[in-house]
């Protein structure tokens, strides 16, 4: 079988299997990277050019708005009329939850609150080749736009055939501007701008091994979503899951990638045996096999415990991207999970859902960070700005305390300012 079934007692070293196959850095990848930053920060397009010219063979360029359009009449209706859908759902979620500027009047004389306002301008990297997803368009620009995000820009390869269903999808989304350039070098012109492609405040969205090596360098000079790590879902489930079910959405994440990771955490173990039958059975007919058997085989494990209490403290242990919560009561279950980025309650949430269609982003934090980060959403493409106002009596009324710790800090030039109004 190519799961193999365990005890709870030997869930860490399947656990630490997953976080070593995450944390590795490649050092060559990383010096690669910063190389290319180096050198487009100093020589700027021409540098871009030279290495998109070296990598993809081509020379960047704006792609023109009616390009977009074309894209857009081009895409069979079906999967127009889909990414259609798809944007109205994301759209309306996120529109739910668009945060607002706020003011509290503490007392006469003293104001406090916050104004939000949306990033000026985002890049949103999207990969080329054989790893064209318009979804990801759509789950990145539409939730920026939502925020309030004055221009929102795309770089993509510019491949032989760019990806109509992409183009369309940037036009779905009402992307401003998009770039045929890719790589590390369209990272490092969003990041410090080049030639006619602009600087950004923030730089989202998935790549390969150097695009986010490059991501994780220029943090710091922009905001980046996260650094995302191979993709992986985790399956909670008690005796009432149906095994086909499970089998299915553990196939589902593993054939992303040799690295991604699948996993099956149950209170009963002839749901963990017949959903091992099932993987089996079911993988024979993909198309993916050799990278779903390479997955299972080094990143995939069902895990068999004693209590659901257990199982869902496996579960916060590995704060998974995914997680699936298929038990007789999923709500019931749902206060005992503390960490993971999308959580799909119920036989009838499969993964694939979230990915393509429900409305929250897809774009989640992996390798564990789910304990830390959260989903791509409006608070993404959101700054918050402290507001203070004072009249003069309310500041003659703090001046001692504001200028005793100012004193105390040996910040005499503080203290003075204070003392010159009050």
């Amino acid at each position: 079988m190519l799961l193999k079934v365990i005890p709870a007692a030997e869930a860490p070293q399947v656990l630490s299997a997953m976080r070593e196959r995450a944390a590795e850095t490649n050092a060559e990848i990383a010096a690669a990277a910063e190389k290319i930053l180096r050198d487009v920060r100093k020589n700027g397009f021409d540098a871009v050019k030279s290495y998109s010219e070296r990598f993809d063979h081509a020379e960047p360029y704006e792609i023109p708005a009616e390009r977009l359009r074309a894209a857009y009449d081009a895409t069979p209706e079906a999967l127009r009329k889909a990414l259609e859908h798809a944007a109205e759902n994301i759209r309306a979620y996120h529109m739910q939850r668009v945060p607002e500027s706020w003011e509290w009047r503490k007392d006469e004389g003293r104001v406090l609150g916050q104004v939000l306002r949306g990033l000026d301008r985002v890049g949103i990297y999207v990969p080329g080749g054989t790893a064209a997803y318009p979804s990801s368009v759509l789950m990145l620009a539409i939730p920026a736009r939502c925020a309030g995000v004055r221009e929102i820009v795309m770089t993509t390869p510019p491949t032989e055939n760019l990806s109509d269903a992409v183009l369309a999808a940037a036009y779905i989304a009402g992307v401003d501007r998009v770039f045929a350039v890719g790589g590390v070098q369209a990272v490092a012109a969003l990041a410090y701008g080049a030639g006619f492609i602009p600087r950004v405040d923030k730089i989202v969205g998935p790549g390969n091994a150097y695009v986010a090596a490059a991501k994780r360098l220029v943090y710091g000079s922009v905001d980046i979503d996260m650094v995302a790590g191979p993709s992986e879902v985790l399956v909670l489930a008690d005796g009432s899951a149906d095994p086909r079910y499970v089998a299915a959405d553990l196939l589902g994440q593993a054939e992303h990638d040799r690295l991604a990771s699948a996993i099956l955490v149950t209170t009963s173990a002839r749901l963990a045996e017949e959903t091992a039958y099932e993987l089996e059975r079911q993988s024979v007919r993909l198309e993916r096999r050799g990278i779903v058997v390479d997955s299972v085989t080094n990143y995939g494990a069902a895990i068999v415990c004693g209590t659901m209490e257990e199982a869902a403290a496996i579960a916060n242990d590995v704060a998974p991207e995914h997680l699936e919560i298929m038990t007789e009561n999923p709500r019931g279950v749902l206060p005992m999970i503390r960490n993971a980025g999308a959580v799909f309650l119920g036989a009838y949430t499969p993964e694939p859902l979230g990915d393509y269609l429900a409305g929250p982003s897809h774009v989640l934090p992996t390798s564990g960070s789910a304990r830390f980060f959260s989903p791509i959403g409006v608070d993404s493409f959101i700054k918050r700005m402290s507001v203070i106002e004072y009249s003069k009596t309310a500041l003659s009324e703090d001046a001692d305390d504001i200028t005793t710790v100012a004193y105390a800090e040996k910040l005499t030039a503080h203290a003075h300012a204070v003392e010159v109004r009050a």
